[in-house]
């Protein structure tokens, strides 16, 4: 039966704004992808992101081009091939998904053979800002049992003092977003142990991560920026001590299950992530972030409007996504 395909930009606008080292936005703008054989309906979205390289209109084009091979067959398989890695396959690459869950009558991890899935506990994101901010977005979200602090470097101790003073029964990680440098770890690494940080995400840029070779990493080390899909995880040895795992750098769900699994054999700790998108980017993650250390799955949260039906957070606790939504 034909499949046609129709990608749509949207924007969903961030409850207040988000700011990391590189900047500050107010909305969150996705692509949407759904498929339709005339019975059954497929979605899936993906973030596009500007340090990979990205636009919204970029991917639009990108997938917009594959409309007359998805009409003539190209099926989850061949899009491995067709495209590479990044934000345009993970939209049409879950779309697939859903659409074969949708026309089997089962959920995607029936299909993949998966134990069902459990409740998720969530980080909260803590955008940069100001120490006396941050320690007000703290105390706000001090009931959650996991913050995910962004940094900058300049300040970064007293905004994590700050954090602390908020919510000082929550577990702390750290995300510098390449931000750091080799002195400004080995500054601030010690001091953030006292504080109960417990890992930081990306302290250097990808481009000069080999300075974590040999580095005394007091505090664990987790790959973002360095980390794509499992081509990429053999030039992360001996540097990192986890791996971010985001659908929409590996390209989609097909790619983040291998990459998975291969982290986990290569001795890696999993922490699975998210650009800020909605529910529909959530869902796919959803399956890999069972057995995750970190589950970084809160982009929703951080919106002030979200999809309907949309994975209904309780707190931290992140249920099974409906089915009505995706999978």
């Amino acid at each position: 039966m034909p499949v046609h395909m129709v990608v749509t930009p949207e924007s969903f606008p961030i409850a207040g704004s988000f700011t990391i080292s590189r900047g500050s936005k107010t909305e969150a703008k996705v692509v949407t992808v759904r498929l339709t054989d005339g019975v059954h309906m497929g979605q899936g979205e993906c973030v596009p992101y500007a340090r990979y390289g990205e636009t919204v209109e970029s991917v639009v084009e990108a997938l917009s081009a594959l409309v007359p091979e998805v009409g003539q067959g190209l099926d989850r398989a061949g899009l491995q091939n067709r495209l590479k890695p990044g934000a345009a396959r993970n939209a049409l690459d879950c779309a697939f998904w859903d659409l074969e869950a949708k026309r089997a009558g089962k959920p995607v991890w029936q299909l993949l053979g998966l134990q069902e899935p459990k409740p998720l506990s969530v980080t909260y994101t803590l955008s940069l800002g100001s120490p006396e901010s941050m320690k007000a977005a703290a105390e706000k979200e001090a009931h959650r049992p996991l913050l995910k602090v962004k940094l900058g470097g300049e300040g970064d101790i007293e905004r994590i003092r700050a954090v602390r003073a908020g919510a000082p029964n929550a577990a702390i990680i750290v995300d510098a977003n390449e931000g750091w440098s080799v002195d400004q770890y080995k500054a601030l690494a010690p001091v953030f142990l006292d504080l109960g940080v417990t890992l930081v995400e990306q302290p250097f840029p990808a481009s000069s991560d080999d300075a974590l070779l040999g580095l005394d990493r007091v505090l664990p080390v987790c790959a973002d920026e360095s980390c794509h899909d499992t081509a990429s995880l053999a030039s992360l040895s001996g540097k990192y001590d986890a791996v971010n795992i985001k659908l929409d750098k590996t390209g989609g769900l097909t790619e983040a299950l291998a990459m998975r699994d291969a982290a986990v054999e290569a001795g890696f700790g999993i922490m699975v992530g998210c650009m800020v998108g909605t529910s529909l980017a959530m869902a796919p993650a959803f399956l890999i972030g069972q057995g995750a250390a970190f589950v970084d799955l809160d982009g929703p949260l951080l919106l002030a409007r979200d999809r309907e039906p949309a994975i209904a957070y309780d707190g931290a606790v992140m249920p099974l996504p409906p089915r009505g939504l995706w999978g």
